[in-house]
């Protein structure tokens, strides 16, 4: 099956990018190769590679920026998922895109399943939320993996700026009342090769009946207080030279962003163990495994 990987330079997309050769065709493509802000670009990359299945890695991420930039937000996560997802659905192919917890309201404290009702909070969430009801009205197969908290050995993401800082600084002061689960990008990307064998690769007849929303993150829940405090202690073990001695936890109200964030993150893996059979790895014990690639 010929496969088109976009977000290749990203977190989930650059694993992806190293996955997917390995049992498909696979064309992996970034802002580069062709701009995702401009539907007739997508249509004629679709049009020229005719993809069986198409893995949508890209997307505006940043939580904050997108409060300002609403446009390019939207066009991204909004219209370009709508443009491959009604390709797709002409031309008899699937889609494989990713989304976020930031759809929910973050409210009450217990773990979301697929079916609950959204409500994001801020621009962001609107604009993925966006993404992922026109996918589902597009009438394409598709799978939509619904993820929180996302991190990696690389590029910009709490993880790294805590390292940074913690190198940095001998007094930290970290969020402690929003809580959910920090998530590898190395895991989403083994789970979706896992789900996409499962499915004979995405078939569109097998996604028709086992696909939809799905979330995918790691086990196990934490705030971004002990999340930092993982990171250090785990750090540390590995010989990471860190100057940080005091952190602090703090309310969400002693550090103002221009994005709200929601209290609770928490998604619940039901789905994703009783219809593929995967469990995810705690959230720890994925950390180490970032970690190991690090200072190893």
């Amino acid at each position: 099956m010929k496969v088109l990987l976009t977000g290749r330079e990203g977190q989930i997309g650059s694993h992806l990018a190293r996955l997917l050769p390995g049992f498909c065709d696979c064309w992996a493509v970034d802002q580069n190769d062709f701009d995702l802000s401009d539907a007739r670009a997508i249509f004629a990359a679709l049009d020229h590679f005719k993809p069986g299945l198409i893995v949508n890695a890209a997307a505006y991420t940043d939580v904050d920026g997108a409060e300002e930039n609403r446009d390019l937000a939207f066009a991204l996560n909004a219209d370009a998922p709508k443009v491959m997802a009604e390709w797709a659905a002409g031309n008899a192919a699937a889609l494989v895109h990713y989304s976020t917890d930031y759809v929910y309201d973050g409210s009450g404290d217990r773990p979301r399943i697929e079916t609950d009702s959204t409500g994001p909070i801020n621009v962001y969430g609107e604009s993925k939320l966006a993404g992922d009801l026109a996918i589902s009205a597009s009438g394409a197969s598709h799978l939509i993996l619904r993820t929180s908290w996302i991190y990696a050995a690389t590029g910009g993401n709490f993880l790294r700026t805590m390292l940074a800082l913690g190198a940095e600084r001998d007094t930290l002061k970290v969020v402690d009342d929003q809580i959910g689960a920090p998530t590898s990008a190395s895991m989403v990307a083994s789970v979706t090769v896992d789900i996409l064998n499962q499915t004979r690769f995405g078939g569109v007849e097998t996604l028709k009946s086992k696909g939809g929303v799905v979330h995918c993150t790691s086990s196990g829940e934490t705030s971004w207080y002990g999340f930092a405090e993982a990171i250090f202690d785990e750090a540390a073990k590995r010989g990471c030279a860190l100057q940080v001695k005091n952190l602090t936890p703090i309310p969400s109200s002693e550090y103002p962003v221009p994005a709200a964030r929601p209290a609770n993150s928490r998604l619940s893996l039901d789905r994703l163990r009783s219809d593929f059979q995967i469990e995810t790895p705690h959230w720890r014990d994925a950390l180490c495994q970032v970690l190991d690639e690090i200072f190893t």
